[in-house]
């Protein structure tokens, strides 16, 4: 009897430790991460893309929809941490913020699953009508982009993050010019007259629609900035994403569909 009982106890700590081991460890130190914002933030924007497509992970290690560990991010008390992987799939675990981490981290977590959570629910939805002109005077319309790859850029003349990226978003223009399939244009805020300005001095690749603040703020419902759309031959909206790392990473995976 007492060697069943071993035997049982034994076979319960592998499975345990399996279950807890199976994804690998953490990239990092869960908690030492949190000792400074500073080092949290750095970790957070280089290591965590919270549009890309990830297995997620709740805080035993279970496996979670992602709209779920989104919200927790949102509404919870949680960070996520990658965790160590050997066949390149990308593993997000939550991790809980520890009581003497910096606020700040919290406020920020909050804000950043908030704006990820709402950018995954557009997926797969239809992208709100338009009709507009661009800086040259050609109309964009969803009709006459219908059969193609689109992928849009919404931004506005002071925002540093939209305009820092611009050497990258080029590049990539660059790199799909000859692929008639798939078109590149974005919103912008501001006036022609400023944008004609200021374009003259920071080119960018894209066709650009001017005075685009009300229809990003009403139809798209978008807070931060920039943001980047990838529509798929449908209409339909395939990403929504914050960088220009992520929209590399997502156009990469469309085109291959």
């Amino acid at each position: 009897m007492k060697k069943s009982i071993t035997i049982i106890i034994t076979f319960l700590f592998f499975t345990f430790s399996f279950g807890q081991n199976k994804f690998g460890n953490p990239e990092v130190d869960p908690i030492q991460i949190q000792k400074t914002y500073g080092d949290w933030s750095v970790y957070q924007s280089k290591n965590i893309m919270l549009s890309r497509d990830f297995t997620a992970l709740d805080l035993l290690s279970k496996e979670i929809s992602k709209e779920t560990f989104l919200d927790q991010l949102a509404n919870g008390n949680f960070i996520p941490i990658r965790l160590k992987s050997d066949d390149g799939t990308y593993y997000y675990k939550l991790f809980k913020i520890q009581p003497k981490s910096d606020t700040s981290i919290k406020a920020t977590i909050n804000q950043i699953g908030f704006d990820a959570l709402k950018n995954y629910k557009m997926e797969g939805t239809v992208f709100p009508s338009f009709s507009f002109k661009d800086l040259d005077g050609n109309p964009v319309t969803n009709e006459s982009m219908k059969g193609k790859i689109i992928v849009i850029k919404c931004w506005y003349i002071h925002c540093t993050p939209c305009i820092r990226e611009f050497p990258q978003v080029n590049k990539l223009t660059e790199e799909y010019k000859d692929r008639k399939d798939i078109l590149f244009i974005s919103f912008a805020e501001d006036s022609p007259e400023q944008l004609k300005t200021f374009l003259a001095r920071k080119p960018l690749l894209y066709s650009v629609i001017p005075n685009m603040k009300d229809y990003m703020n009403e139809a798209l419902q978008l807070n931060s900035f920039p943001t980047h759309f990838i529509l798929n031959k449908e209409g339909l909206i395939s990403k929504v994403l914050p960088n220009f790392e992520s929209l590399e990473v997502a156009l990469a995976k469309e085109i291959k569909l």
